[in-house]
């Protein structure tokens, strides 16, 4: 019913129909609107200052004023008021409404029209029909006529309806999307929230907490706090909303709970599920009720810009290009533009903007709009993936990086930027970026007439995570077109022999560190940007006390060993007096890749763990360097000490998740050097044996008792496929294996996934 109670009231009324909690009210509709501009003969006045006019700010100035300076007929009048009542009995008080435009053309699939009518809130009974005229009037917004002439919507036949709900009040608020609104990645859900009312994340006001929730199993799998600045918040003596500045104790802490946000998820797959499509949703969490009776929806409008993409878009593969880094936010619209800085805080003093600018500035609401327009990106202090800056720049098409906190400070105007907004980083001058860009389509060509995205279409989907190993940085491009689901496996020791060649003692004691950390960053972050987001689990250095010493200037710090295999290696050299130093730089490395380079799919795995205690004063060391665990950094140690199976319960409370190294699991439990060839040919060595198998079993049990994961990147799956069979049964969650066994082993598993869920259905 859009043509009669317009996109947002037509989309409330099917949410109630569904059973989703939505503020009670009622719905002016068009037929109304069309009555009022019949009743004072407007029709033709408007007709005629279109055909006259030319400029978008006088045909709304002329517009707005014959609406306002027109009266409701006095039928009309009296049913808006008796529907109030209604309203008010039905709650059981006098209450306050928000009277909310819903144009005819609004929230439908094509356009979301964000902002670009006009919502009243904390209207009184007395001031209702003022608040009515003003939403008609606002169907003829400069910004609004300007965006349908964008979209190609017809200006005369558009008419307006008219929302009338309970005010909620608003303890947090904000929006949320059924899709990723970063990537178009269809499996999660993020919220964004903030205290007070939805307005502050909406406009961009506040950079807002964020919740990522996966869609498959309803649970949190990233959560951010924000120092959000201020809320807007009803002052009922003043009866306006105000605007709170925050102390820092209420800004750093989490607007929504977990359980709150698991709440929303929920609704927000119901509704999704009903429209058939990605949706954009707003959302209020009443301060005056209790959970879950609390939480409501208050919009809910069809996602449009990855939908839209879905069809044709552009695909960028870009490689870094280190340079200086002037501030970091959010990558809010996909997209690296450069240029010239326009640091303009007011939208008035933006007249000399040329095309292909870049717009600085502390946020942007739909006034901003035809200066958005013509900009080659934007980038604000404040605003969240949600805020208008980030909706209006994905609708055009524009790289935009939001919630910065300080770009107007440190950008200066007529600066020559270079924006990443596939990162979120702002970088001084011009940078060269490695990018292959492709078009695609419904029908794209590449090798043999199959674009990457519908090749990696034809592979089976598992259930078990399928990675990859790799070694050397530089031929990760060679991969690209394998269905493998990150990196499980990253080994730095062939940039460390091949790239660096240097000890890294040695480079410290002649002064020159960064090239250790530099070349050390620039081969992760060569893997993590090409396969982004993708996570890439960077194992720290596992070089053996033989193997330093062939580096350049290794002979001065490595000593002999009789037996290197089961030596100094792994974690004992990060917490030794010796190597700390060195392993320090493995973790600027690490933090340079993530924080200047935003990339933060790069995670860490301890190789060669043997006990807690040294465990806890890696991760101390770690930690001391600036990295932590967190929601989007996770922390992963190897299983190849048969210390870390005995004591999985314990090592299970220190980290996020272990990946089992086969080949040294296997030497170290059946106590066989795996190079002696003499006890292979007699059958010692073997990755498939009971007491193998069942430390395996073990490890998977306890880890997933304390929610942790575990993978394997041993050679044991490329080599026996039996043993993948016995993985999945395990419930392991993810199997890392060479380049050559992807394909192979990700049919295998899903073969054995069926056969699995086949076997569960005959038993019933």
């Amino acid at each position: 019913m859009i043509n009669i109670a317009g996109g947002k009231g037509a989309n409330l009324g099917e949410l109630i129909s569904m059973g989703i909690r939505v503020p009670p009210g009622f719905v002016i509709t068009s037929h109304a609107y069309k009555y009022f501009i019949s009743y004072n003969k407007l029709d033709e006045k408007i007709k005629e200052i279109f055909e006259k006019e030319k400029d978008d700010e006088i045909i709304s100035s002329k517009i707005r004023e014959l609406i306002l300076s027109s009266q409701i007929p006095p039928d009309l009048a009296n049913q808006i008021l008796s529907a109030y009542e209604n309203l008010s009995k039905l709650v059981g008080k006098e209450i306050l409404v928000a009277v909310r435009s819903s144009a005819t053309a609004e929230d439908i699939e094509s356009a979301s029209f964000a902002g670009q009518q006009e919502t009243y809130l904390n209207v009184s009974k007395g001031e209702l029909l003022d608040a009515v005229k003003k939403v008609w009037a606002s169907l003829y917004t400069a910004r609004a006529i300007s965006y349908r002439r964008f979209k190609g919507i017809d200006q005369i036949t558009v008419e307006m309806a008219v929302v009338v709900q309970k005010m909620v009040n608003s303890r947090s608020a904000g929006v949320m999307f059924t899709l990723h609104p970063a990537t178009g990645d269809r499996n999660y859900i993020m919220i964004e929230s903030s205290w007070g009312l939805g307005e502050a994340v909406v406009s961009g006001k506040v950079t807002p907490d964020e919740v990522v929730i996966e869609k498959s199993s309803l649970k949190i799998v990233e959560k951010k706090v924000s120092h959000k600045i201020l809320k807007i918040v009803y002052d009922r003596e003043k009866r306006q909303n105000i605007i709170i500045n925050l102390s820092n104790e209420e800004a750093d802490q989490m607007s929504i709970s977990d359980e709150e946000a698991i709440e929303l998820a929920r609704l927000a797959l119901k509704i999704e599920e009903h429209y058939g499509r990605p949706m954009d949703i707003e959302w209020a969490i009443d301060a005056d009720m209790k959970f879950p009776d609390n939480v409501f929806i208050v919009q809910a409008r069809p996602e449009t810009y990855w939908t839209s993409k879905q069809i044709e878009r552009k695909k960028e593969e870009v490689k870094v290009s280190v340079g200086k880094v002037l501030t970091k936010g959010l990558p809010a619209s996909p997209g690296i533009a450069y240029g010239k800085a326009r640091v303009i805080l007011d939208v008035k003093e933006a007249k000399d903007f040329e095309k292909g600018d870049i717009l600085v500035t502390k946020m942007t609401d739909p006034d901003w709009v035809p200066i958005m327009k013509i900009a080659s990106a934007i980038v604000t202090d404040e605003g969240g993936m949600t805020s208008h800056a980030a909706i209006v720049s994905r609708e055009l098409g524009i790289p935009a990086v939001v919630g910065t906190g300080n770009a107007t400070k440190v950008i200066k105007d007529g600066e020559e930027i270079t924006v990443d907004a596939i990162r979120g980083i702002i970088y001084e001058g011009k940078l060269t970026f490695e990018t292959e860009e492709k078009k695609e389509t419904t029908q794209p060509v590449s090798v043999g007439g199959i674009s990457r995205d519908v090749l990696l279409s034809l592979y089976p989907v598992t259930a078990t995570k399928i990675y990859m190993n790799l070694g050397q940085p530089d031929i990760i491009h060679k991969y690209l077109d394998l269905p493998f689901d990150g990196i499980g496996l990253m080994r730095i020791e062939f940039i460390v022999s091949e790239w660096i060649k240097y000890h890294p003692l040695y480079l410290i004691k002649t002064g020159k560190p960064e090239l250790f950390v530099d070349k050390l960053a620039e081969g992760i972050s060569m893997v993590a940007s090409a396969i982004y987001p993708r996570p890439v689990v960077v194992r720290f250095s596992d070089f053996k006390t033989n193997e330093y010493k062939r580096l350049i200037g290794g002979e001065e710090f490595e000593p002999e060993e009789r037996n290197p295999m089961i030596g100094w290696r792994g974690v004992s050299r990060y917490v030794s007096p010796q190597y700390e130093p060195a392993f320090r730089l493995e973790v600027r490395a690490i933090r340079k890749v993530r924080e200047e380079m935003g990339l933060k799919n790069v995670w860490v795995m301890f190789p060669f763990v043997r006990t807690t205690w040294e465990l806890e004063k890696a991760i101390k060391i770690m930690e001391e360097e600036g990295v932590r665990r967190g929601q989007d950094f996770k922390v992963w140690i190897m299983a190849e000490v048969p210390s870390v199976v005995v004591l999985a319960d314990k090592f299970s409370q220190l980290v996020d998740g272990f990946s089992i190294g086969s080949n040294d699991l296997a030497q170290l439990t059946l106590g066989v050097d795996r190079d002696s060839d003499l006890l292979a040919r007699m059958g010692y060595y073997d990755e498939r044996d009971p007491a193998v198998l069942e430390s395996i079993k073990r490890l998977i049990k306890i880890a997933h008792k304390y929610g942790r994961t575990v993978s394997i990147c041993g050679q044991a799956p490329s080599v026996y496929p039996e043993i993948n069979e016995f993985l999945v049964r395990q419930g392991i969650d993810s199997i890392s294996v060479n380049p050559d066994a992807v394909i192979q082993v990700r049919r295998q598993v899903a073969s054995i996934e069926q056969k699995i869920m086949l076997e569960k259905l005959r038993k019933k």
